[in-house]
């Protein structure tokens, strides 16, 4: 009788203490840093998604490298008051770092928005953000490949689920096209960015420390900028820009501000805030934000092979980055 009134007690108690912990995760759910994290996480997603729809818009008004240059020039201007100092007072990290630093500017300012920028010459800004988000699972096959990491069910199943969505979405459901290899050069750009800032973002998990993050990311801009710079000189002596137009203008004002600067700014303050795990799960809403902007603004047309690629890539990132298998959380 008395070890019955034991359990029974050590079971209220279990009781109690899952209440209290049920109720401490809605009050920190409803908590004013929580929501304003979370917040900042999809207006960034929003800015971002803005980059595809911009890149879209201006496919026949810009070259890309010629969008991609003034886009780094808009944000370094803008980001200089806030991170000249910090940068000027660790000129011997970045010393020591420069070939490191070089690297990720040149993967992720150089190369990655560049390719997007050619990607949407000839693809849909629907297509262009459901392939963005597959970079997690580059890095997954790249880390079995270089770092012999470990592929368990769920990743292995993911990333299936994942190739199977893209697939569908590049080839518009047509099997011929696998054979005949004649896949839109829009997509096949876009999968090489996703895969250039699936290397970018494994770099990054190795970033040296004692560096701020604000004198890091205008390093970056600069250096990224530098390394553009002969690329749009050819690209301005092959495809010469004769008139600029005020929708030009301001578009560019958009990718170098919001998508970039105001975006770096409020992606900080979200990882500050609710975490970068948190903030990361915001990253993959970013096809919903660029559909409806694509819809609105382009008047691009969401069919059932944009639906069912998405759930696709969805359900394999779901799988593959997020979910943990029982045996893995224990």
């Amino acid at each position: 009788m008395r070890g019955a009134t034991g359990a029974g007690r050590r079971i209220l108690q279990g009781c109690f203490l899952k209440s209290q912990k049920i109720s401490n995760l809605r009050n920190a759910m409803t908590s004013k840093p929580l929501l304003i994290g979370f917040v900042c996480a999809i207006t960034t997603v929003i800015l971002w998604s803005g980059n595809f729809v911009v890149a879209r818009g201006l496919n026949e008004a810009i070259p890309p490298i010629s969008l991609a240059f003034w886009r780094w020039v808009v944000a370094i201007v803008f980001l200089l008051p806030f991170a000249i100092k910090p940068l000027m007072a660790q000129k011997s990290w970045l010393k020591e770092n420069i070939g490191y630093l070089s690297l990720v500017s040149f993967l992720g300012v150089t190369l990655f928005n560049s390719f997007i920028y050619y990607a949407a010459q000839s693809s849909s800004a629907i297509n262009l953000s459901l392939i963005a988000i597959t970079f997690p699972i580059f890095v997954l096959i790249l880390s079995r490949i270089f770092l012999k990491e470990i592929i368990g069910w769920n990743k292995f199943v993911g990333i299936i689920l994942v190739l199977m969505g893209v697939f569908l979405l590049v080839s518009k459901g047509d099997v011929s096209v696998l054979t005949g290899l004649t896949f839109a050069q829009g997509d096949l750009w876009m999968l090489l960015a996703a895969l250039i800032f699936a290397v970018y973002s494994m770099l990054l998990k190795h970033k040296p420390v004692g560096i701020d993050v604000s004198a890091f990311q205008l390093a970056s801009f600069i250096l990224g900028l530098l390394f553009l710079l002969p690329f749009y000189l050819l690209e301005l002596y092959l495809v010469p820009i004769e008139t600029v137009s005020g929708s030009v203008v301001l578009s560019i004002l958009y990718v170098g501000v919001c998508s970039s600067f105001l975006a770096y700014l409020l992606w900080t303050k979200a990882i500050a805030l609710i975490g970068a795990v948190n903030a990361g799960m915001m990253y993959y809403s970013m096809p919903i934000f660029s559909g409806i902007l694509a819809i609105l603004i382009l008047d691009e047309k969401l069919i059932g092979l944009h639906v069912y690629s998405a759930i696709l890539i969805l359900l394999g990132i779901l799988l593959a980055v997020i979910y943990k298998p029982k045996t893995l959380r224990q």
